[in-house]
């Protein structure tokens, strides 16, 4: 699965050389995430595990998710793109 960027965040400088366009909208919306917006993309729920115990059962593990910084900050544009397309 493709990865929606959202094109270009600025108008196309097509380079021929490299075939990229430079900085994505996803890019540009991750570069511009706040401080209170990396904080409340940091936070991301429970996530369920399957773990091997020490008598080699299998058994399933809830943890919580913390996303680093740069991943919030992509997380945050993710929902913007999202927005965007509502």
């Amino acid at each position: 699965m493709t990865k929606n960027t959202g094109g270009p965040a600025f108008p196309p400088m097509h380079d021929p050389n490299t075939h990229e366009f430079g900085m994505t909208l996803r890019d540009y919306f991750a570069a511009k995430a706040s401080e209170e917006d990396i904080k409340a993309h940091q936070e991301g729920g429970v996530k369920e595990q399957v773990v091997d115990d020490m008598n080699r059962r299998k058994r399933i593990v809830h943890c919580n998710v913390r996303y680093t910084r740069e991943q919030a900050k992509y997380r945050y544009a993710d929902a913007m793109l999202k927005a965007r397309q509502a």
